[in-house]
């Protein structure tokens, strides 16, 4: 028995050595040969899924040259970790100090500048920030980082770093994250940023690198009223979109191209796994979902000579401001130019100015940047080419002229005799009798073209009356938005009876008088037009009455090269903005009447005493034109030219306006020089090819 049990104790002791060994063995690889492994392992505890975003479509000109393209960039990310308040917000100082050292910005909502430790000029962004956060309307800038810092439980003493503080946690508080959603807090960052905060990314618990498609602007400002610019999409934006897979960190059109077509460029977004350390550092990933890009759009214009346009523009502002044409007028500040296909109507350039840098809104605009441009009383945000109206003045005399010959008031070879003041209504003058006490003395439909005899389209106007004038004007699509593929796009308001009686439906009490119509006649009352509606109109004249619906896109390419039915993307277009798709009418006009007007257009540039002979006279293509001066309410008169080129065979409409420009033989030279780059006779640098002498001008319509 004894020996039994001693064997029992023997065998035990020995299982128990040999079970102590292995635990020692065990031990000894988990911690010291396997120890790294094993402990990686350990901390790949953290297993999220993150969406994988892609790139948005590209943006063309019609010969396939880049305008808006996506680009890989890295983006700064925080998750949710174990760490306290006063952790947090250091951490958030030290991210904001690395991406400011390398000249990068960071998401800041708060509109205290972090200079100035003041409130940002824009009033407006100031109050509705206070009314959003439930603060004082009185209080002060410094009041209100107070307020955050207590909030924020902020322990950082110097103000400076406190608002950088409280700008990253003001985006968080907006955004929201979590764990297993991050909040993005700075975009586009440079590679100096990306690499210092890898590298202490075990300080900086939470935070990570991602890298993303970003959007790039390749030609800058340039077509930036026709691309327009995505930017962070706004809550209100957001609880529209969340079910359609937009999260609180997108990006989304805005304005232009970009808003319209912001379901054919987005594309569809893909996702991956993500394993996560304890310290919210990403160990690994895997693709689940591939991405796919989204589609493509090539447009209507053509990228060289919407450069020139709009440098032409720029130039052509900047010359009648400064007293270039001799007389000088200073609140010539802004203007626009349409460029338009005859025989298509497709948009070939469109510019307005001042414009802006739709880069600047990619990853949210600065405060400063932001004050810079929605306090700017020349709005370089407003698209004046759809968005702009004006008195076309003596560019409406063709319609006019049109009506009055298509329905019997007058004869072509009928004359008129100009004796200065207009003896109905309320006896107004031709214009060179207010300029120098003259008259025109007999003129017909070409002449009055020619010298724009007001006296002329009084009496035509008085003769037929308002109705045929606004039916002609209706069928030119004037007082109509184009349709075209913008987001913006305003009516304007055609002169007639129809508007009166809306005025007084709304309790403006207005009685049509012949007054009314007198002023009608040669493009004053009511009548206000876009740049475009204006272009759209001298296309269609040019192209003997065929209308053409104004388009802006050629076609829409998917990630596989397909076109897709351009059907299709006009529903897209008007269900975004708001259009009914309907069949346009072309304008009846006789072969008479157009030959009356068209030599008429045609000695306004090729004759002399024509209204701009003397800036047309040397082109090598013969150009239709018409120049227009036009009472603007308040400053100097707005200053048109339209016309169209070759007269014989018309290929481009071009108009263009100048607010403020004075006079219509102003505009004039902008137009010559748009025309020279469309057919190629801009040899001459464009700067120096305003060629219009300084000579005193009566004021021409």
């Amino acid at each position: 028995m004894k020996k039994t049990e001693n064997n029992r104790c023997t065998v035990i002791i020995v299982l128990v050595c040999i079970i102590g060994v292995i635990f020692t063995v065990q031990l000894f690889n988990l911690q010291v040969v396997n120890g790294e492994s094993y402990r990686e392992q350990s901390e790949k505890r953290l297993v999220r899924e993150a969406t994988t975003y892609a790139p948005r479509g590209e943006i063309y000109d019609c010969y396939g040259k880049l305008m808006a393209t996506s680009e890989m960039g890295y983006s700064v990310q925080l998750y949710r970790t174990k760490i306290d308040t006063n952790k947090l917000n250091t951490i958030l100082l030290q991210v904001a100090n690395i991406l400011e050292k390398n000249g990068d910005e960071y998401y800041n909502n708060v509109p205290i500048d972090t200079e100035t430790l003041e409130f940002i000029e824009a009033t407006k962004t100031v109050d509705n920030f206070k009314k959003n956060n439930k603060i004082d309307e009185d209080k002060t800038a410094q009041e209100v980082i107070e307020y955050f810092v207590d909030k924020y439980k902020i322990e950082q003493t110097e103000p400076k770093d406190c608002l950088k503080i409280i700008a990253l946690r003001y985006e968080i508080a907006s955004k929201g994250y979590s764990s297993y959603r991050p909040v993005t807090l700075a975009k586009s960052i440079s590679e100096n940023s990306m690499m210092e905060i890898k590298e202490r990314s075990a300080e900086l618990s939470g935070i990570n690198i991602f890298s993303q498609p970003m959007r790039k602007y390749v030609a800058g400002s340039t077509a930036s009223h026709i691309i327009g610019y995505i930017g962070k999409i706004s809550s209100q934006e957001y609880e529209k979109k969340k079910d359609e897979g937009y999260s609180l960190n997108d990006t989304i059109g805005k304005s232009g191209l970009e808003a319209t077509f912001e379901s054919i460029l987005r594309g569809t977004n893909g996702s991956k796994r993500l394993e996560m350390d304890s310290y919210g550092r990403i160990a690994n990933e895997e693709e689940i979902e591939e991405s796919v890009m989204g589609n493509s759009i090539v447009t209507t214009i053509d990228l060289d000579l919407q450069i020139a346009t709009e440098k032409v523009l720029e130039e052509n502002v900047k010359k009648i401001q400064s007293g270039g044409f001799a007389m000088k007028f200073k609140d010539a500040t802004a203007g626009a130019a349409v460029v338009m296909n005859v025989k298509t109507g497709e948009i070939l350039a469109m510019a307005s100015y001042p414009s802006y840098d739709p880069g600047e809104f990619i990853d949210g605009i600065s405060n400063s940047e932001y004050a810079k441009y929605f306090q700017d009383e020349n709005k370089p945000m407003f698209n004046r080419a759809i968005q702009g109206t004006y008195s076309p003045g003596s560019t409406f005399k063709m319609v006019t002229g049109i009506a009055a010959l298509e329905t019997g008031g007058i004869k072509v070879n009928e004359y008129v005799k100009d004796i200065g003041v207009f003896p109905k209504g309320h006896k107004p003058a031709c214009w060179i009798w207010n300029s120098r006490r003259q008259a025109h003395g007999n003129v017909n439909a070409e002449t009055a073209l020619k010298v724009s005899c007001n006296y002329y389209y009084y009496e035509v106007g008085s003769r037929i009356g308002i109705d045929n004038i606004s039916e002609y004007a209706k069928k030119f699509g004037l007082g109509q938005k184009t349709g075209v593929e913008l987001p913006g796009e305003v009516s304007g308001v055609l002169a007639s009876r129809e508007y009166v009686e809306k005025l007084n439906a709304r309790g403006i009490k207005k009685t049509w008088t012949i007054g009314d119509t007198l002023s009608a006649s040669i493009g004053q009352s009511y009548n206000t037009f876009t740049p475009i509606q204006m272009c759209s109109y001298i296309a269609t004249l040019a192209n003997k009455g065929i209308r053409n619906k104004v388009t802006i896109i050629k076609n829409v390419i998917d990630a596989e090269g397909n076109i897709l039915d351009s059907s299709e993307v006009k529903k897209i277009a008007n269900e975004k903005l708001g259009l009914t798709e309907t069949e346009l009418e072309n304008v009846q006009i006789n072969n008479e009447t157009l030959n009356a007007i068209y030599e008429g257009m045609r000695s306004v540039t090729g004759d002399s005493g024509g209204t701009a002979y003397g800036t047309f006279s040397s082109f090598p293509i013969e150009v239709a034109g018409k120049t227009g001066t036009a009472t603007a309410g308040s400053g100097s008169d707005n200053a048109w030219f339209v016309g169209f080129a070759p007269y014989d065979d018309p290929e481009i409409a071009v108009v263009s306006i100048i607010e403020h420009g004075g006079h219509g033989y102003y505009t004039a030279p902008a137009v010559k020089d748009i025309m020279e780059e469309y057919f190629g006779y801009n040899n001459n640098d464009l700067e120096e090819d305003l060629t219009m002498k300084s000579i005193e001008v009566e004021l021409i319509p």
